[in-house]
């Protein structure tokens, strides 16, 4: 208990919440990407509340919060007004230079916590109350027993965990174009992995999100024509330092694609083009294509 008695802004403490803490509270993050995706449990409501049990040691509601945004990301990767990863205009407006980026690598937690609130609000559900209550309860007992450092120690490991730490490296390494390289998800498989669920096996992730972190490797390996070809990244501390220093990365460098619905709008564009140009009058396949699309679309929304 001496620690807990250090000042929070004690370099000592500091260095503690940044080593220790903030290690460990990545780790919690993508232990809960992992539950997110249905993975610890057979049962969705247990994983719920297996996510929610593990959101404590991070001491702020998180879980419920980043589950229906981060299967968007997967189901609409790209996609502006829907997956809430893409940085918003505004980010991109003023956070252009090296010291923007600097800005955006040092707090991009608040970034991630606060964008999609902004971008595409979700409608409260009972497992976002069930978060904040078991969350509240928590960090008042936490309060009550250790004190009010114990609380600082969380929260302070929790922005570690999402600035500058080079665990932290792979939020930018993921989905950030890099050296011209026009692709819009990037992999890792260095030792930084061990302490991340292998969150850096990413391009596998997004080709079968149901299989868990353990059996990534194992994928990587059975597949050699497709992932070893792949430009891939070789350490993720030296990803920061490029994507801040670099002119050839920024919150700019990111593949966008079309949303459904500006999809069904090209493609009516199209047809009405060419029917003004005098071309085939035959468009049966293009009715149907743009009638699966409006559907798709509407069942989306």
């Amino acid at each position: 208990m001496g620690f807990l008695q250090v000042h929070p802004l004690n370099w000592k403490f500091l260095l503690a919440a940044y080593v220790i803490g903030g290690t460990a509270n990545q780790n919690t993050f993508l232990a809960i990407h992992e539950i997110t995706h249905n993975l610890a449990f057979r049962s969705i409501q247990t994983n719920k509340w297996w996510a929610i049990l593990v959101n404590c040691a991070i001491g702020v509601p998180y879980a419920m919060l980043f589950k229906p945004y981060h299967i968007e990301h997967h189901k609409h990767l790209g996609e502006e007004g829907m997956d809430t990863d893409l940085p918003t205009k505004l980010e991109l407006l003023c956070l252009k230079n090296v010291l923007g980026k600097a800005f955006f690598a040092t707090f991009q937690i608040f970034f991630y916590a606060l964008r999609p609130g902004f971008v595409k609000a979700q409608k409260p559900t009972v497992w976002l109350f069930a978060n904040f209550a078991l969350l509240l309860a928590f960090d008042f007992a936490l309060v009550q027993t250790a004190g009010w450092y114990a609380m600082f120690y969380l929260l302070e490991s929790s922005f570690f965990a999402g600035s500058l730490h080079p665990c932290a490296a792979h939020f930018i390494a993921e989905h950030y174009m890099f050296a011209g390289v026009q692709m819009e998800t990037w992999s890792y498989y260095g030792p930084l992995n061990a302490l991340a669920y292998n969150v850096g096996y990413h391009n596998e992730h997004h080709d079968f999100p149901s299989i868990p972190w353990s059996r990534l490797p194992a994928l990587r390996a059975a597949a050699p024509e497709f992932y070893d070809v792949l430009p891939r990244h070789t350490s993720w501390p030296l990803v920061t330092v490029q994507f801040i220093l670099g002119t050839d990365s920024g919150l700019y460098a990111r593949i966008k694609r079309l949303s459904k619905k500006a999809g069904c709008k090209a493609l009516e564009g199209a047809k009405e083009a060419v029917s003004a140009a005098g071309g085939p009058t035959d468009v049966r396949v293009s009715d149907d294509v743009a009638q699966k699309a409006h559907k798709q679309h509407d069942k989306d929304a």
